[in-house]
């Protein structure tokens, strides 16, 4: 039985980690373990063998990250290539060695080349090279696929590449230095309002387009995959709804009750000019689909951060 295997979530403390845990907790999972960081520094291959002895994991679901927004991209180029890239390859040939039965990587879609044909569809991910300010971060993560292909074909060792989509929802990162685009508007349009503040500045002409995927969607298809995908080829994760950030900032602060002058800086960057996905590969290979709307789903992100700001 699946449910008594035992199984380590990386980064199952953090936004999505803690959400694919409840669900594996909802679906009967009873051996679900969460590495922390202060005991187990899962950059270095001593931590990541540690892990292994302590844990002795049947399942891996990587979802940890070193990681933030356009801003934090280009601030630290480096250290997400090397962070990301280190944890990624080791803890698959870890696995390998352990006799790990299962690997599910999640990978980024900043994996994508820059002008990638709209919707994004798994065949073209090496049609050109990612869009500038987080290629290191999503290339490092990209690696996971080609090391998942070798080994599937060397070793035979069944590994799993996922792609979600842009993610929101309850528990999101809302710190302005690494948020992520909603939590960033959302926390600057609940700030603007209790400071009195008549005015935000938002990155960017408002032009490029995202698609996002509601949190707790994307935990089910990560424990859906687990449960029944078993190829080396990557599927992509997405809810089918593409939104510019012009609209996303109206919307947000239509929901917020901000009524202030929203100002454009067009010398900061848009970064990729347009994300959408295929979400075919997913539903004919597991069946998933997203089921949150995109407007509920904002109204649950706002609600939670109001409760706790």
């Amino acid at each position: 039985m699946l449910t008594d295997k035992r199984i380590v979530v990386t980064g199952g403390a953090g936004f999505l980690g803690h959400h694919v845990v409840e669900k594996l907790k909802e679906k009967g999972y009873n051996h679900i373990f969460v590495p922390r960081s202060k005991d187990y520094n899962l950059i270095t291959e001593a931590g990541i063998t540690k892990m292994f002895h302590d844990m002795k994991p049947d399942y891996i679901i990587h979802l940890a990250a070193v990681v933030g927004g356009i801003g934090a991209n280009r601030e630290n180029p480096g250290k997400y290539f090397y962070d990301n890239l280190m944890m990624g390859t080791q803890l698959i040939e870890q696995s390998r060695v352990f006799g790990v039965e299962k690997f599910v990587a999640i990978g980024t879609i900043c994996a994508y080349p820059k002008h990638t044909p709209v919707p994004f569809s798994e065949q073209d991910l090496w049609l050109g090279y990612p869009e500038e300010t987080n290629a290191p971060y999503g290339l490092a993560k990209k690696m996971m696929l080609v090391q998942s292909q070798a080994y599937r074909e060397q070793y035979n060792f069944n590994s799993v590449y996922l792609l979600p989509v842009n993610l929101y929802g309850p528990r999101d990162n809302f710190d302005p230095n690494t948020s992520h685009v909603i939590p960033a508007l959302v926390k600057k349009c609940i700030d603007a309002i209790k400071n009195g503040d008549n005015s935000i500045t938002v990155w960017g002409t408002g032009n490029a387009t995202r698609e996002f995927l509601y949190v707790e969607d994307a935990a089910e298809g990560i424990v859906a995959a687990m449960e029944s995908y078993n190829k080396s080829d990557p599927i992509n994760l997405g809810a089918g709804y593409e939104i510019s950030i012009k609209n996303l900032v109206e919307k947000i602060a239509e929901m917020t009750g901000f009524t202030g002058e929203i100002i454009w800086d067009s010398t900061k960057p848009d970064g990729q000019p347009r994300r959408s996905l295929d979400t075919t590969r997913a539903y004919e290979e597991f069946g998933f689909k997203s089921k949150t709307d995109f407007d509920n789903g904002l109204k649950n992100t706002i609600e939670w951060y109001k409760t706790k700001s």
